[in-house]
């Protein structure tokens, strides 16, 4: 019966990394189902914007409130999870506060994740308010109806429950040092739990222990299921934005990558010495498909970046068609991309991996020609995003599949192209007319 909390404790950390593993597994098989590319530009380059974008937080705080909020949230969980590592060993060991013998260095670590989960506490209570007293615009769009508000809602009720278990356990730790309970030996720091341990003076030793205990197991079984929970929400972002900005392109603003199939055809056509009716080489690749209309046509940096949206919110905020009304909401688009992939992902599954249609597809059951068409193509989107998420370049893919696949195109890009086609310009003039107006112009003149 000595070592039972220490099998239990093994068991559970075992069952809690096993299924973090598993999802992870998934994670990585689901976004293996997009195109490979390689990565643009030098590597230090990449390096830079992951530590900058991500580590750094350069683009969030672009808005000072929910910038700094999440910095201390981001910080302060992450830091404050140092301590798990005490946590593991005292929990597999059946030791208490293993590195008390750090002494003041020991003091200072405690204080400083103290502070830092107040901090957490009071950053999650805005943002909480934020959502659900100001109702800011961006959370209440069609898309954040049903799960992904609960989701966004759930995310902070845990990150505080958290939190107010860590002080907690603290506050009875700080009490039992102060009783002298052999097992708690005088070590760190506690400038919030000592306050809050006011509210237990008068309890027993016994009491107490049961409190530290009950705080101790809840906080690590806590941050287990949170390790796996992220899989299943928009917090996955924690670890996939560091990949994300790392992977993200390179390319100026604006600037749309060609097909390696049209650029053969059209240097065949630029070749005098080229025969057009030649047959194709017998090694040639096979005729590629034009475009995406399912996620399996994308490309995976899109597919992690579909895993890796926050929905927060910003790029919806930011889009010029959404502000005026028009269905397209970029936010939508990585999260329809998210859920598609997620479906297919389940079939694998459930099918041992081998993939059979489903009779659905991303484009028309997910994302509508409406929103695709919606877009200017001005880049906000990806320009506000605070991971470097790209949405424009799914929807540039869906919209050349209709153009190159389907003949698709709306009539009004149709009557465009077809001139640039028959005039050399979008207009419909003829070609021989088309620099009248610079006489006309020179006659008034």
């Amino acid at each position: 019966m000595e070592y039972l909390p220490n099998i239990l404790f093994l068991l559970a950390l075992v069952a809690g990394v096993g299924f973090f593993s598993r999802n992870i597994h998934r994670l990585i098989r689901n976004i293996r189902l997009g195109r490979e590319v390689t990565p643009e530009g030098p590597r230090s380059e990449r390096w830079k914007n992951m530590a900058r974008i991500a580590l750094g937080q350069q683009k969030m705080v672009v808005r000072p409130l929910a910038g700094i909020l999440h910095m201390i949230v981001y910080v302060g969980f992450i830091i404050i999870n140092i301590e798990v590592l005490e946590i593991i060993i005292d929990g597999l060991l059946g030791t208490h506060r293993v590195f008390a013998f750090l002494g003041p260095v020991y003091d200072f670590l405690i204080g400083s994740f103290e502070i830092l989960a107040l901090l957490v506490i009071v950053a999650v209570i805005l943002f909480w308010l934020r959502r659900n007293v100001v109702k800011l615009a961006r959370f209440w769009k069609p898309e954040m109806k049903g799960w992904p508000k609960k989701d966004a809602d759930w995310i902070l009720y845990i990150e505080f429950v958290l939190m107010c278990l860590f002080l907690t356990m603290n506050a009875a730790d700080f009490r039992l040092q102060e009783l002298g309970e052999a097992h708690y030996v005088q070590a760190g720091a506690f400038p919030v739990s000592s306050i809050l341990a006011q509210a237990f003076q008068g309890m027993s030793a016994a009491s107490l222990v049961v409190l530290e205990r009950a705080a101790w197991w809840l906080h690590i079984l806590g941050i287990l299921f949170f390790l796996n929970y992220l899989y299943y929400s928009k917090h996955l972002h924690i670890l996939l934005a560091f990949p994300n900005t790392w992977w993200a392109s390179l390319s100026p603003k604006g600037e749309m990558g060609n097909l390696e199939s049209v650029k053969r055809e059209v240097a065949l056509m630029m070749d005098p010495n080229a025969d057009p009716f030649a047959a194709p080489a017998a090694d040639a690749p096979p005729p590629e498909k034009f475009g995406a209309s399912d996620v399996m046509d994308l490309t995976r940096v899109q597919l992690l970046a579909a895993y890796t949206c926050t929905e927060c919110g910003r790029c919806t905020s930011e889009c010029p068609a959404n502000q005026t009304g028009k269905k397209l909401s970029p936010r939508k688009i990585m999260m329809d991309t998210r859920d598609r992939l997620e479906e297919v992902g389940r079939a694998l599954t459930a099918s041992g991996g081998a993939w059979e249609p489903d009779g659905k597809q991303l484009l028309d059951d997910y994302i509508t020609r409406e929103e695709l068409w919606a877009c200017t193509t001005c880049n906000a989107c990806t320009e506000a995003c605070p991971v470097s998420i790209d949405p424009l370049s799914i929807i540039l893919d869906m919209r050349r599949y209709l153009v190159m696949e389907q003949s698709a195109a709306p009539s009004e890009l149709n009557v465009m192209m077809g001139n640039v086609e028959n005039n050399g310009a979008p207009w419909p003039f003829n070609q021989m007319d088309r620099l009248n107006w610079a006489s006309e112009n020179e006659t008034s003149a």
